[in-house]
């Protein structure tokens, strides 16, 4: 099979209310179209020979036509693979992303690239079992994907493609909270980065930035430069990721809580948050949390509305997706002179 690659653009990503109730920036469709485009220029430069991509939508697929338009004007155009888009409807929404990540595991791509926000990235390590992702940030509370240039991680993700450095060099597998929940609907989610109860009794707008209506919160870790809870809790406790170990803390009322902490809960939005218990959570350990009426949010999302006579319990768990590590990609590839003359692939490749 062709080194492929296959790419998963959630349209909605970067446009929640958090818009509204704080500074956000908005990531426009354009900007999704134009990173698509550079991504398949960093991938074409190494090797690889075809991309599968989710149908663009919402002015996103508008941007990419245009870019690849122009490359074709170009008196000397980058290599380019071969794009093909996937045969599949679209609802705008999480299901849509859902079924291109299962439909590109079943093409067996060599890795999926994902622009969008925790939410995408949650949508996507839930279908696709040992396929490696490659994360770009396009959201707003991004803790999971990373914010880099398109182009290098369309280099990064094409070496891995091809062969040309291996998945124990390349690869970080990452770490998950399981979330179980027992009542009148029994479900099981996971969850990348947060887990949180929210006394707010519906999904409604489902971003949360509200800290009041917070009361208990898991991090798989607790990044200091993150926006969100992830932030939010490494300001009680620092926990990088891939520790080992999760991180569990009580919210209180400001006024009265022991520790408060000045917290940035979204771009341009910091809060006082007040905390009256927290403690680290070992791979495995069972952590319920209070019955109440509310909603769990995952990665920052409300998904899953509760009532008191449901039970919520939360594992951190070793087995998340497996992500590929730019920065070691290209470091290696730097030392070993996989980007020197004489080294990249010579074949030109067309667009379809």
């Amino acid at each position: 099979m062709p080194a492929t690659v296959g790419v998963i653009a959630n349209p909605a990503s970067g446009r929640d209310i958090r818009r509204l109730v704080s500074g956000a920036s908005v990531f426009d469709n354009a900007e999704k179209g134009r990173m698509i485009y550079r991504l398949l220029v960093g991938l074409g430069a190494v090797g690889v020979e075809q991309v599968l991509l989710m149908p663009a939508g919402a002015g996103l697929g508008e941007s990419l036509e245009r870019n690849l338009r122009a490359h074709h004007t170009d008196p000397h155009p980058p290599r380019l693979p071969a794009l093909t888009t996937l045969d599949m409807p679209l609802h705008d929404g999480p299901e849509d992303s859902a079924l291109a990540t299962r439909l590109l595991v079943e093409a067996g791509v060599a890795a999926i690239v994902v622009l969008g926000g925790d939410g995408t990235h949650r949508v996507v390590a839930t279908h696709c079992g040992d396929t490696p992702l490659c994360t770009l940030s396009t959201g707003t509370n991004n803790a999971f994907p990373q914010l880099r240039e398109a182009t290098i991680a369309g280099l990064a993700t094409g070496f891995l493609a091809t062969g040309q450095v291996a998945p124990e060099r390349a690869l970080r597998q990452e770490a998950r909270l399981t979330v179980q929940v027992e009542g009148a609907t029994p479900r099981e989610e996971l969850a990348l980065v947060d887990v949180a109860l929210s006394t707010d009794p519906w999904i409604g707008s489902r971003a949360l930035w509200r800290a009041e209506a917070i009361t208990e919160v898991i991090v798989a870790f607790a990044q200091p430069g993150a926006v969100g809870l992830s932030g939010t809790a490494a300001l009680v406790d620092p926990l990088p990721r891939g520790a080992g170990e999760a991180l569990y803390l009580r919210l209180a009322d400001p006024a009265t809580a022991p520790l408060v902490v000045h917290a940035p809960l979204a771009p341009g939005l910091i809060l006082p948050v007040g905390v009256a218990e927290w403690r680290r959570i070992a791979p495995g350990q069972a952590v319920p949390l209070t019955p109440a009426l509310g909603c769990l949010a995952l990665d920052g999302e409300r998904e899953i509305e509760l009532t008191p006579a449901d039970r919520a319990t939360v594992w951190l768990r070793s087995d998340g997706p497996r992500t590929i590590d730019v920065d070691a990609v290209m470091a290696h590839a730097a030392a070993h002179g996989l980007l020197r003359a004489g080294r990249l692939p010579q074949a030109a490749q067309g667009v379809e």
